[in-house]
């Protein structure tokens, strides 16, 4: 091979490695502006990401959105402001027993189980109307939402009649259906149609159903809380009668039997 074939030849080769790499290069450069691009999209994801949870984790909740409502549906057979006031008897009965009580509360179930059955009878008798206030701070101590739901389906019953009110508040706190505390059982509208199914006028009721589960009354349950914790009532079950606690004589208690009741609410009757 000449000398000048020779020298040619590595020039050649020279070329060639030169070429070879600025492509190499090139690529090298594309790939790093596609790892910066997808750094950036991948940052902006995140960013995206984190700004719709803060959002989400911002936005009110369903029970925040019901208890700043303006504009309320109540149930019929309410009265007062948002319908707040409900007075279940005969109301030609001079009486009026206040009951407040919380859906979720143990106490209350024990003490419907016991008492409940008497206190229907005394206002089918007229001896007393009831006046209901319903509770839901067992939610925010617990927490759930068991206590609210609850209460929105008893204003759903209270819409069909007084008497499915009663019914399926002695329901939702016996002992077949009461859930423990912290079991927030009645936070599912399934379970709270479920025991619907127990109480004849609501058992295959369409209206009923479809205020459970669109939560109609969602708005005045939540006004009804507030006139609970308006009233300056710390605790539940709290009874009252002309504005005087109904308490097992000589002590803060309320009555949890029926014996203890009828002694408790004759001495009020009187009052």
């Amino acid at each position: 091979m000449s000398a000048r074939n020779s020298k040619a030849n590595k020039a050649a080769a020279r070329e060639r490695l030169r070429e070879e790499r600025e492509r190499q290069a090139k690529k090298d450069r594309a790939r790093r502006q596609l790892v910066v691009a997808g750094s950036a999209v991948a940052v902006l994801a995140v960013a995206g990401g984190i700004g719709y949870a803060v959002v989400q984790a911002n936005k009110p909740s369903q029970w925040e959105t019901a208890a700043e409502a303006t504009t309320v549906t109540a149930p019929k057979n309410t009265s007062g402001t948002n319908g707040t006031t409900v007075v279940v008897g005969e109301a030609s009965a001079k009486k009026t027993l206040e009951l407040y009580e919380d859906s979720r509360c143990p106490v209350c179930a024990t003490f419907e189980q016991s008492v409940g059955s008497t206190i229907e009878k005394d206002v089918e008798a007229g001896k007393y109307k009831i006046r209901y206030v319903g509770a839901t701070f067992i939610d925010d101590a617990v927490p759930g939402e068991g206590s609210k739901n609850a209460l929105s389906a008893l204003g759903a019953a209270l819409d069909v009649s007084p008497e499915a009110f009663l019914k399926y508040k002695a329901a939702l706190y016996s002992t077949e259906f009461h859930p423990e505390e912290n079991d927030d059982k009645f936070g599912e509208d399934s379970y709270l149609l479920e025991v619907a199914e127990s109480v004849p006028a609501l058992k295959g009721n369409a209206a009923f159903k479809k205020n459970v589960e669109e939560g109609t009354f969602d708005a005045w349950a939540m006004k009804m809380s507030k006139a609970f914790d308006d009233s300056g009532v710390k605790g539940t079950p709290t009874l009252k009668m002309d504005g005087k606690p109904v308490t097992v004589e000589g002590t803060d208690n309320p009555p949890m039997t029926p014996e203890q009741f009828t002694t408790a609410i004759t001495a009020a009757l009187k009052g």
